[in-house]
């Protein structure tokens, strides 16, 4: 059997009497280096344990839970690849219409708060069998949280799921010393120090040592102060290099989180996602329509891990951490080549990429022995660290000899770039031959917002550095003689953005000619530095007051702002306008957002102004489709040629 077993009848083909460990899934089951489960139960099964995966279990039949007989050593679960909440919930707290890590994309077969619910079944079905939680909804909620979801504090998800170790980050080195020691005899309750993993003890048992304290769960549970604080000391001490152990009392409970562990090597990074996974979904799915999620990752390569932009919305530097890891090329290679004989493949390698496709390097040399800079220093923004070592040498040749392979016709790079790195690199082959030869008519890039001041809150840099890139890639598109464009990411009601910062950002679409129909409404996931500032309203590194836009109210205005063509988001855009004292974008002229209302007319004697070509409200012009790609649109900007499309 290719595929790890996944119901009784499965064990009982493969002869065993017993498994090791039980995983319990919140996706569908996935056998794909993509998905979190099948990265650690491959590890675990190359190493010589039996697994066993429980995807998606009826949560009302404890029956599941225990159809495989007792683990031997433990049961490990995870809410799937993204945290239960967003999976199931807008930024706007509706539910959402689909889930693609489901099968048939369906909703509905996952619980909210998947981790702590599994957990307690698995507690239920056998009370004495260790209970370990990982994956990105453990990782992000490991001390106390503000959710979002319910407006509160949450304690450690750990001491709420009632698990004995939780293990933060990837995985694969925490747990493969977990298992080992499990095997070896050793309690559950003695494997408190390993690194990657938080454990919770009494507090009367707990031993003082060097640590770094974060205020109690009761302590930020009254003070967003001490909140802030605690976020701040979390997010300093996560570096494997100078991190310390961080405890937080929660209760007669103390909270243990040991350092980091160390980022993996590319020797282990090449032999983890060169396992023998089946690289799609589990056959019992083919009937429901399969599982959307491998349509994105079925022909991508994930080259990188770790991304030291550290945006401060990005879960990414709390989870994956700063420091970058990269396979080898020649294990990227091999990959690639083994693509090329799927069935299904059409000569067309989706994505070479990770959480940022061009990094390949360290930030700096220093990191190497000293680790990442504390205090909130970032290495590219507001501006580029001195120290910062710019280098696409090694992700220009990966792509060279990717796209030389035979029944390749193209590599595309579509997980987007940090074009703020890449307009930093000397070597102008680099930016010209992906520009050329990997982007497919469109390229992801993330300025987020045109505002200095919220910008600085996100961690990004000006917006000036984002003009730089789209000059030179618009020229070297020209040059080659391609139609090609930039699909810039863009969010609303980020902290920090006012009314006043919502209208610049508007104007700007409007000057570009781009409508998206969908608007990226900023969404408070746990373990965020924006979604500290999104809860106390203070930067937790300066304790200074920052505005936020919190309310649905609030919210609702800076994005229709930035859907200001919408018939239907004219007057709220119309009082927005109003309300800051910018009637001067109310009118006929080309440079009004809206024309005015009967009403706006009324009260106010001004004529128009203008003639009716303002490319207002009943304006049809393409822009960003789902925040991802653009409509046809017959409108002219400075970068096409006459009669040439968008």
């Amino acid at each position: 059997m290719a595929f790890l077993p996944i119901s009784r009848e499965d064990i009982q083909k493969l002869g065993w009497d017993y498994v090791d460990f039980v995983y319990v899934s919140g996706d569908a089951y996935v056998d794909h280096p993509s998905f979190g489960v099948a990265i650690i139960s491959r590890i675990l099964e190359a190493k010589g344990y039996r697994v066993a995966i429980l995807p998606q279990p009826d949560v009302k039949r404890l029956e599941l839970f225990t159809q495989f007989g007792k683990p031997r050593l433990a049961y490990l679960v995870t809410a799937g690849n993204i945290d239960s909440m967003v999976a199931h919930y807008t930024a706007a707290k509706k539910k959402r219409g689909e889930d693609s890590f489901s099968p048939g994309g369906k909703p509905g077969k996952r619980p909210d708060r998947a981790t702590i619910v599994y957990s307690r079944l698995c507690r239920q079905a056998y009370p004495d069998v260790p209970i370990i939680i990982g994956g990105l909804e453990a990782s992000l909620r490991r001390f106390a949280n503000y959710d979002y979801w319910d407006d509160e504090v949450k304690p450690s998800i750990l001491i709420e799921s009632g698990a004995d170790i939780l293990s933060y980050g990837m995985g694969e080195y925490s747990m493969m010393e977990i298992a080992g020691r499990l095997s070896g005899g050793e309690n559950i309750s003695t494997i408190t120090d390993v690194r990657g993993t938080c454990v919770a003890v009494p507090v009367n048992e707990y031993i003082a040592s060097s640590v770094a304290e974060c205020p109690s769960y009761e302590q930020v549970c009254k003070s967003k102060r001490e909140y802030a604080i605690s976020c701040r000391i979390e997010q300093d001490e996560q570096d494997w290099i100078h991190g310390r152990k961080i405890i937080q009392r929660h209760g007669d409970m103390m909270l243990i989180q040991n350092p980091p562990m160390r980022p993996i090597t590319t020797e282990d990074f090449d032999w983890t996602y060169e396992l023998p996974y089946e690289r799609t979904y589990h056959p019992i799915y083919e009937a429901q329509g399969g599982v959307p999620a491998i349509k994105e990752v079925e022909f991508s390569i994930i080259h990188n891990r770790g991304c030291f932009g550290a945006c401060a919305f990005c879960s990414l530097a709390f989870h994956q951490g700063r420091q970058v890891s990269t396979r080898s090329i020649d294990s990227v290679v091999r990959e690639a080549e083994k693509l090329t004989h799927n069935p299904n493949f059409k000569g067309y390698i989706h994505d070479v990429g990770g959480p940022t496709a061009n990094f390949r390097i360290h930030s700096c040399k220093k990191q190497e022995k000293a680790g990442m800079c504390r205090g909130g220093k970032r290495c590219l923004a507001p501006e580029p660290c001195p120290a910062l070592q710019v280098d696409h040498s090694e992700f220009l040749e990966m792509l060279r000899r990717i796209r030389a392979l035979p029944k390749v016709k193209k590599v595309f790079v579509r997980s987007g770039i940090r074009f703020d790195y890449m307009i930093l690199e000397k070597d102008p082959q680099v930016m010209r031959e992906l520009v050329e030869f990997h982007v497919s008519g469109q390229l992801k890039v993330a300025p987020e917002h045109c505002s200095a001041q919220v910008l600085d809150k996100m961690g990004k840099p000006h917006f000036e550095v984002y003009k730089k890139f789209a000059k030179k890639f618009y020229g070297i598109t020209e040059e080659i003689g391609k139609r090609q464009y930039l699909v810039p990411y863009l969010m609303s009601s980020h902290p920090g953005s006012t009314i006043n910062d919502a209208i610049e950002l508007s104007l700007f679409l409007k000057k570009e000619h781009l409508h998206p129909e969908q608007v990226q409404d900023f969404y408070p996931t746990p373990g965020t530095i924006s979604t500290c500032i999104f809860y106390t309203g203070l930067d937790p590194y300066t304790l200074k007051e920052v505005y936020v836009p919190r309310t649905p109210q609030d919210k609702a205005v800076q994005r229709a702002l930035l859907q200001y063509f919408r018939p239907e988001n004219h007057d709220i855009v119309e009082q927005a306008l109003i309300k800051a004292g910018r009637t001067d974008l109310i009118g006929n002229s080309p440079n009004c957002l809206i024309r005015p209302s009967q009403k706006y007319r009324q009260v106010h004697t001004a004529k128009p102004q203008g003639n009716a070509r303002s490319g207002g409200a009943n304006s049809n012009r393409g822009g960003i489709k789902n925040g991802k790609t653009f409509k046809k649109s017959p409108i002219r900007n400075k970068n096409k040629k006459k009669g040439q499309k968008l």
